[in-house]
């Protein structure tokens, strides 16, 4: 199934990819930097399952689809698609006195008419609301029996590390965090990811940008190039239609 939202850096493109190379045995799934989910909405129902992420609005989100869908589909069926809105959606969603179904239902439609999802600009869709709606209860099930975390990644790695644990991560991408909102990740970070993954039992599986750096820093394991559509490419200028990217293995 899809993600019920888009989200910077989304693996839609990818998802299909990305799961054919997922090891046969695991029985604990850990989606690091969850964003959208699309890996783990695309991936088979099974074993334990783990959502995280350090946005806490997106994890609230997440959270509230789970256990109040009822609730947020009325609350979203009152919201508007309108470019006087998104400045409203914008404020509101970190308003204090806001209920977390309040909060998730302005989140939500910030993200859905936002231009590439980027929470700043109008991006005029056509999106059928009530059938985003309806999805929503689809959602609500295949969430069910998954664990949502808000917490560092490596924290939530080492929290779930064991031999059976298959780790997916798709950090924001070297030299590209400006495109990201709210996000501080800086060559420290990446650095102390690679140390982390460095250390564990389990397995990973690694999306990044090819670069030189990532591809110095994880030099020792297994490292593939895919091809993938840039998907922003009318928002920032100057950038390849297609671009390389890396999928990085410790198995």
């Amino acid at each position: 199934m899809k993600s019920f939202i888009s989200w910077i850096g989304g693996k839609n493109n990818l998802k299909k990819e990305i799961v054919s190379r997922f090891p046969e045995n695991y029985s604990t799934y850990v989606e690091v930097f969850g964003g959208a989910g699309w890996v783990l909405f695309h991936k088979e129902k099974g074993g334990k399952e783990v959502y995280n992420d350090l946005n806490s609005e997106l994890v609230n989100l997440f959270k509230v689809v789970k256990y109040h869908s009822e609730e947020f589909i009325k609350e979203c069926e009152f919201l508007s698609n309108s470019r006087e809105l998104l400045d409203d959606y914008k404020e509101n969603y970190t308003r204090k006195n806001l209920t977390d179904i309040q909060r998730a239902s302005n989140f939500y439609m910030l993200i859905k008419y936002s231009y590439g999802s980027d929470l700043k600009t109008y991006g005029s869709r056509t999106t059928d609301k009530l059938n985003s709606l309806d999805y929503i209860r689809r959602v609500n099930d295949r969430l069910s029996k998954v664990v949502i975390e808000n917490l560092d990644f490596e924290r939530c790695i080492k929290k779930y590390d064991k031999e059976e644990t298959l780790f997916y991560l798709d950090p924001p991408y070297f030299n590209t965090e400006a495109y990201y909102e709210n996000v501080e990740f800086g060559t420290e970070d990446h650095k102390r990811l690679r140390d982390v993954l460095n250390n564990i039992k389990g397995k990973f599986l690694l999306s990044y940008n090819d670069c030189e750096e990532i591809r110095e820093f994880y030099k020792d394991f297994s490292i593939e190039e895919i091809e993938r559509h840039n998907s922003l490419i009318g928002k920032y200028k100057g950038k390849d239609k297609n671009y390389k990217e890396l999928i990085i293995k410790n198995y």
